[in-house]
């Protein structure tokens, strides 16, 4: 792993769990797609986090092993019997030898390894390998602004880091490999707002910066709110290669 990311979430875990987004349904069927019945199915979310990518896979009927180093996330998450939690990373997830039908990562592989982090999802997967992760759509006029806003108060270049591992992911899952993108936005209030960016581990989280980046943010939202809340306009893309 890179830079200690089973760790840096541990302060930032609560709100991480309250105001992440979710992903769209139309993500989860191209996921899905040609699988057969999602309750038939074992998904390995690797770098769950709190749990919301788990959480929407096994509402679906799929039993999920959710990979996670990070105790302090993992204790967000919400109990769930088709979940079971286990203490792995992504290149070394500790599970059987193609023990689940999917591995896939949501808004994770980026902390990982690329070419070892491909080769476990490789190992431990009977059909096929997948990474989910979600960017602003800034063509509209308030994600381009927040993402303004997210640039200018960045303390590490980690939305390049994005799109170099969907790269990264492309490149090293095989010539099968597939993309599709879907558009979907997330609606907030202000303490909402607030809190998705406290999730942000790039981004200060105490001390005058952070207080600076707060009032921005905050003036940022009366600028654009109608009815109390913002839309975050979204695309997420599927990538995903079968075995």
């Amino acid at each position: 792993m890179i830079d200690r990311p089973s760790e840096r979430f541990s302060s930032r875990a609560a709100a991480y769990a309250k105001n992440r987004p979710g992903y769209p349904a139309e993500a989860l069927d191209a996921l899905l797609d040609g699988m057969g019945p999602p309750e038939k199915l074992t998904i390995a979310d690797i770098g769950a986090g709190t749990g919301i990518a788990s959480r929407l896979l096994a509402e679906r009927g799929a039993t999920v092993i959710a990979v996670e180093p990070n105790h302090s996330m993992a204790e967000q998450a919400e109990p769930d019997p088709r979940i079971e939690w286990i203490d792995g990373t992504g290149e070394d997830t500790r599970l059987p030898d193609r023990s689940v039908d999917i591995a896939a990562a949501f808004q994770a592989f980026h902390w990982f390894e690329p070419q070892a982090a491909i080769a476990e999802f490789k190992r431990i997967s009977r059909r096929r390998i997948a990474v989910l992760q979600y960017e602003r759509n800034e063509s509209d006029p308030f994600a381009a602004a927040y993402g303004d806003l997210v640039r200018r108060y960045s303390t590490e270049p980690i939305e390049k880091r994005r799109a170099e591992a969907l790269t990264s992911f492309a490149r090293l899952a095989g010539l099968n490999c597939t993309r599709s993108e879907h558009a979907y936005a997330q609606s907030l209030h202000r303490a909402e707002m607030l809190g998705r960016m406290a999730s942000t581990s790039y981004l200060p989280r105490d001390g005058a910066r952070a207080d600076e980046l707060r009032g921005e943010a905050s003036a940022l939202f009366d600028r654009f709110a109608q009815g109390g809340r913002v839309s975050l306009a979204m695309v997420c893309y599927v990538l995903r290669a079968d075995a």
